[in-house]
């Protein structure tokens, strides 16, 4: 039997249409993929909620599976050609996650939202997020094309190399492989901007949780770069300025936040999900998918906030600002970020 999907950062149509028919959520996660056809109207008109995404209808559950509540580390794996600048926004975002003096509203104030899980002894997903060792593949030892299992073929390349390995660490290591404008990996674009899951130890050795985020820039940034990047098929829509100068990298922002969050929640798919399948779980990011601000919902991506430089970004970091999606409150039941307007 072929081994389950990894998870993905956002929900596969027939499990779209399996949820909106099953759960009949009112205000459901987008983005622009392409075999998505809606009304054109349905683009520049999103549906609103108060509450975003609320539904007594969502019942996300609790597994009893481990969540990450020591400190946790990120072990970015840059896979490919990257840019010294392009690295410096990203670690930056990560660093922010912890950065509690940072100006509100902030990253840190995002990440408290996902502090509210708890695991079955009531310990909380940690509060310290911070960047540890990192590796370069600069020279694509896996070549430009990947499939999900040649994914955790890299992540095994980074942790037992002969020179500066990776350290194992499965208990609060989150492994973050990120493949540069130039490499497709299976299923980009198409219907995944990233996914996460845990390591095999039949190819990498060893339990561990990861994630891959690629940047779309060549790609497909109308669909995972959105909205700095716009698809040319729908009509009427302008795509907005990037925080950071990079359409593409600011758009991994967002999706690099998802997937930490969900790692953090549901590490080895056994923990905080919705539905009854964890081959394919509806997690706390999924729920709210293309939300960013008050009034967000459907291909509305709710209120940003706008810099004196025409900058869009809904969130600040430690010098940095950027645009990041909301997750599922598990208090409040509904979607919730720190640039909401009744904070």
């Amino acid at each position: 039997m072929p081994p389950p999907p990894p998870l993905t950062a956002a929900i596969p149509l027939l499990l779209f249409l399996f949820l909106f028919l099953f759960f009949a959520v009112p205000v459901v996660s987008w983005r622009p993929w392409p075999n998505a056809k809606p009304n054109s109207t349905d683009f520049l008109y999103g549906g609103s909620k108060k509450y975003e995404g609320s539904s007594e209808f969502v019942h996300l559950k609790y597994h009893m599976g481990p969540v990450l509540t020591a400190n946790i580390t990120v072990y970015p794996i840059w896979y490919g050609t990257w840019q010294s600048s392009q690295k410096r926004i990203i670690r930056e975002f990560i660093g922010s996650i912890s950065a509690v003096a940072s100006k509100s509203p902030s990253v840190a104030g995002w990440w408290k939202t996902v502090q509210l899980y708890t695991d079955q002894t009531g310990a909380n997903i940690s509060g310290t997020v911070h960047v540890g060792e990192e590796k370069n593949d600069r020279f694509y030892s896996h070549g430009k094309s990947l499939t999900r299992l040649s994914v955790q073929s890299v992540i095994k390349s980074a942790v037992s190399a002969s020179t500066r390995p990776l350290p194992v660490n499965p208990k609060s290591g989150v492994y973050l492989l990120l493949t540069s404008d130039d490499v497709y990996v299976q299923d980009f674009c198409n219907n995944v901007c990233g996914f996460h899951y845990f390591t095999f130890p039949s190819i990498v050795g060893y339990t561990l949780p990861y994630a891959w985020v690629g940047n779309s820039a060549k790609l497909c940034p109308g669909v995972c770069a959105y909205p700095f990047a716009v698809p040319d098929y729908i009509p009427g829509l302008k795509p907005v300025k990037s925080p950071n100068g990079d359409v593409g990298v600011d758009g991994m922002i967002s999706v690099i936040a998802h997937e930490i969050a969900e790692l953090s929640t549901n590490p080895l798919v056994n923990a905080w999900y919705a539905g009854q399948d964890p081959v394919f779980p509806v997690e706390i990011a999924d729920l709210c998918e293309g939300i960013y601000g008050t009034g967000g919902g459907g291909s509305y991506t709710g209120q940003m906030l706008n810099g004196k430089d025409g900058a869009t970004y809904n969130m600040n970091g430690i010098r940095r600002r950027f645009l990041v999606q909301w997750v599922w409150n598990p208090l409040l039941n509904y979607c919730t970020g720190p640039n909401a307007l009744d904070q």
